[in-house]
């Protein structure tokens, strides 16, 4: 199948959710390549995940954090298709 490069961008708008989040990406750790957390002192704070994958992997990960009440959750891909 076809691997796509891409992030996932997640807002933490309830620190009370942080848990849930973790485990959701430790399950899915196969398709992370690097991770960036950014904490901020007010009301919300960022995340930004690099990931590559197949899309149907992806959309998994990306459909369960943003069902998380709590996480805004956004993503892009690029056109780049990767046959490994």
């Amino acid at each position: 199948m076809e691997k796509r490069i891409g992030f996932i961008g997640i807002i933490v708008e309830d620190v009370l959710v942080v848990p849930q989040m973790n485990q959701l990406l430790s399950q899915y750790s196969y398709l992370i390549v690097g991770r960036m957390g950014v904490p901020h002192h007010g009301a919300v704070n960022v995340v930004v995940v690099i990931i590559e994958g197949t899309n149907d992997e992806i959309g998994a990960l990306t459909g369960k954090l943003g069902g998380v009440k709590g996480l805004v959750v956004r993503s892009a891909l690029t056109s780049y298709r990767a046959n490994y």
